[in-house]
């Protein structure tokens, strides 16, 4: 009698080969981005560089133990690390507001963003309970509501840091694996257009926040304030040209852009690497959603279907706000680009996701 059976093959090694590109390109601009600030602040032009560096080393170890580690283990410690996870967003608000904002645990000589692991704790929730859900996600009431409370907790504690663009991701990507699993489009639809009200609310409630909608319609009207960045963000990426300037050419990063080698480390790739470099990291990214929806399809379980199209539903929405904000196409907010932006515990979580993406490509049938 003939069985099927799920044998470990290789991973999907497109995917590993756009992931370690990514990585390394934003090491190199890393540097790039931020040798002036560096020097300027800490007379270190590779102080942060050595910092990408290791976490880099880190998230590597991560994301190789966890192509090794069947992906259905994590089933075993959700409801754990959801708690713990809780947790360290209330005690968030122990510590010294940074920049107007209580985002990072600080651990002495680093700072750890409990944020990253809550955006990935939502697709691990999420996968563990649809697999067990059938056609019941047809239903609002039992289907749909209980993810959007859970969803809805975690993305309100991070909206109190305050991080509405990073709450907005989770929601996001909670539709995004709704829609994925065949919820009804009608419940989708009313769902967007609430959050849609909700995000207009929270931004005419918050002036900071008005003020970037405002100053994205017309950066120009109030370029030496709140249009300030945005401005020089698009003088960045207009100076690039076709070719760039080069690798370490950059003038906006000579503290015209504020903390270039975070949230704007885009359009300094644009300066210096022009539109073929801009273009040539929009394709790495394509080619990052291309794989992840092809893993998403092939997965040999819901479980493993809903945890790829969750994971690459996360580096996806980031990559388009990101880039989106930095060529003016929405307001200004605060979302890294993944892999590229300098923040150590995005880095790493971001690449231990691609670990766990990674794994659930390995997982083949074949016939005996």
């Amino acid at each position: 009698m003939k069985k099927s059976k799920i044998k470990m093959g290789q991973i999907d090694f497109i995917l590993f080969a756009t992931i370690m590109i990514l990585v390394c390109i934003g090491i190199i601009m890393v540097y790039s981005a931020s040798s002036y600030v560096a020097s300027f602040k800490y007379n270190n032009p590779q102080f942060f560089l050595k910092k990408q560096l290791l976490w880099a080393c880190i998230g590597l170890v991560l994301m190789v133990t966890a192509i090794k580690t069947d992906y259905h283990i994590i089933k075993k410690y959700t409801g754990i690390v959801m708690i713990i996870t809780i947790v360290l967003l209330v005690t968030v608000f122990a510590f010294t507001p940074v920049n107007g904002s209580k985002r990072w645990i600080n651990l002495g000589p680093t700072a750890f963003q409990p944020s990253e692991i809550a955006k990935y704790i939502i697709v691990i929730y999420m996968a563990k309970s649809l697999d067990l859900k059938g056609k019941e996600i047809k239903k609002f009431t039992t289907g749909i509501l209980p993810y959007l409370l859970v969803s809805g907790l975690y993305a309100g504690l991070i909206l109190l840091e305050p991080n509405l663009s990073i709450a907005a991701v989770i929601m996001i990507v909670t539709i995004i694996i709704l829609f994925a699993v065949g919820a009804r489009f009608l419940h989708l639809f009313a769902i967007g257009s609430s959050f849609v009200a909700a995000a207009v609310a929270a931004t005419m409630l918050a002036p900071y926040r008005m003020a970037r909608v405002m100053n994205f319609t017309n950066p120009f009207k109030d370029s030496q304030g709140d249009g300030y960045q945005l401005v020089q963000s698009l003088l960045a990426l207009g100076s690039g040209g076709i070719f760039g300037a080069g690798i370490g050419q950059s003038r906006q990063k000579c503290l015209y852009i504020p903390e270039p080698h975070t949230d704007f480390i885009f359009a300094i790739i644009g300066e210096e690497l022009g539109l073929i470099g801009c273009a040539f990291i929009i394709l790495l990214f394509v080619v990052l959603i291309w794989r992840g929806i092809k893993i998403a399809v092939t997965a040999k379980d819901m479980y493993g279907l809903i945890l790829a199209v969750g994971i690459t539903s996360v580096i996806a929405v980031q990559a388009v706000i990101n880039i989106a904000v930095v060529t003016g196409s929405m307001p200004v907010t605060g979302v890294p680009l993944p892999f590229i932006s300098y923040g150590g515990s995005s880095l790493v979580f971001n690449m231990f996701a691609m670990g766990i993406l990674l794994n659930i490509s390995r997982h083949t049938s074949k016939t005996d």
